[in-house]
């Protein structure tokens, strides 16, 4: 293999593949990165088997071919380089880095012991723009569960539904049995998708986030064990000029996923309308007195104001207010600040609502644009 490229680009696309590299990991072919040049192309994959990915970036291919190389060794090397082109050439398991006065010599793998990333149907595939995906995503990503016990909670749910006028829906939705977290989009999507459902593992859910930035559309595929994103890769520096695609597999976690209808509160009595900026900014000053042992926000509803107020015995009290429409008999309900805080953080919506029955019962955080989240209540002391 031989081939010239240049420093940005050969940069841009190992980083884009170093996260799925594993720092301990048994099998010492998993901690490289497989570099497969052809047709004036250099493919970057790496994989910890559970997850895969391979970008695709612009190089000069003299001499096609492939080989495996350490990936954070040679990140490391490739990032020190001078900005100027880089000369690749790979024979007998080992690589020559030439750039400007700069020359390396790099220890390899063959090719052949690196596993390979499956290939879906083209004509399955459902496409979405970059930034609604992204959007939905951290709408719904901070409601997953962190226990490891309960690994059908930890990640993402993904729900295609068909509609009785012939449309689709793509519901998202995540919960750690404390709260949960929904959002719902129409979309245009293939007869294959009907009805489809899996659950995206929390580790694919943070890597999809971090890359999906871009403006272009996102390719999604799925076979019955895993599911696949396919996604352009922009370079900021040439004004939105392509220099290549990413591809992301990931397995899914097996099994079924909660009911999560039945946690939404069927039964609401009351419905007030907030400014999100102004309850987050409360929350998070009240918040500041709270402690691990009472780790608690107070929230009383009575006439035309909304008091938001905390204390410990460690740090003291705090005490907030907001004027709001609301002129029914005054009510306090307790939450996890954390749990008010995530929802309105990934909101975007200058007002949103907040709907409830009694102070047992939960929570429910709205926006207009179909989503919601439901926030366990706690009990007061």
């Amino acid at each position: 293999m031989k081939i010239r490229i240049a420093k940005s680009v050969f940069v841009n696309g190992l980083q884009q593949v170093l996260n799925i590299v594993g720092t301990r990991t048994s099998l010492p072919i998993l901690s490289n990165v497989l570099l497969n040049a052809h047709d004036d192309i250099l493919e970057l994959t790496t994989t910890n088997l559970d997850l895969g990915i391979r970008c695709s970036v612009k190089a000069t291919v003299e001499v096609a071919g492939k080989i495996a190389l350490p990936a954070r060794k040679l990140t490391s090397i490739v990032k020190a380089l001078p900005d100027a082109e880089i000369e690749l050439d790979c024979s007998q398991n080992q690589a020559k880095l030439a750039c400007g006065r700069s020359k390396f010599r790099i220890m390899g793998m063959s090719d052949g012991e690196f596993p390979t990333l499956p290939v879906f149907e083209q004509d399955q595939a459902f496409v979405i723009e970059q930034q609604k995906l992204l959007s939905m995503l951290r709408h719904v990503s901070f409601a997953q569960s962190e226990d490891a016990n309960r690994y059908l909670l930890n990640g993402v749910f993904f729900s295609f539904k068909s509609e009785n006028e012939g449309g689709s829906q793509l519901h998202l939705v995540a919960t750690d049995g404390r709260r949960l977290s929904l959002i719902q989009q129409d979309i245009e999507a293939p007869a294959a998708f009907s009805n489809m459902e899996f659950i995206l593992p929390a580790k694919t859910v943070l890597e999809l986030e971090r890359l999906l930035q871009q403006t272009a559309p996102v390719k999604i595929f799925f076979n019955d064990k895993q599911v696949a994103f396919e996604l352009e890769l922009e370079d900021s520096a040439k004004e939105g000029g392509l220099i290549g695609t990413i591809y992301l597999v990931s397995k899914k976690v097996e099994g079924r996923f909660p009911n999560y209808q039945q946690v939404v509160p069927q039964s609401i009595e009351h419905h007030v309308k907030l400014e999100r900026s102004l309850l987050l900014e409360c929350i998070q000053r009240a918040s500041l007195v709270s402690s691990l042992e009472n780790n608690t926000v107070k929230l009383t509803f009575c006439e035309n104001t909304l008091e938001i107020s905390a204390s410990s015995a460690e740090f003291g009290e705090a005490h907030e207010t907001m004027a709001i429409e609301y002129t029914d008999d005054p009510i306090t309900i307790a939450f996890n600040p954390r749990f008010l805080q995530d929802p309105l953080r990934a909101l975007q919506d200058d007002e949103i609502f907040f709907e409830f029955k009694d102070e047992l019962s939960p929570g429910v955080i709205k926006t207009n644009d179909r989503f919601l989240c439901v926030v366990m209540p706690l009990r007061l002391q």
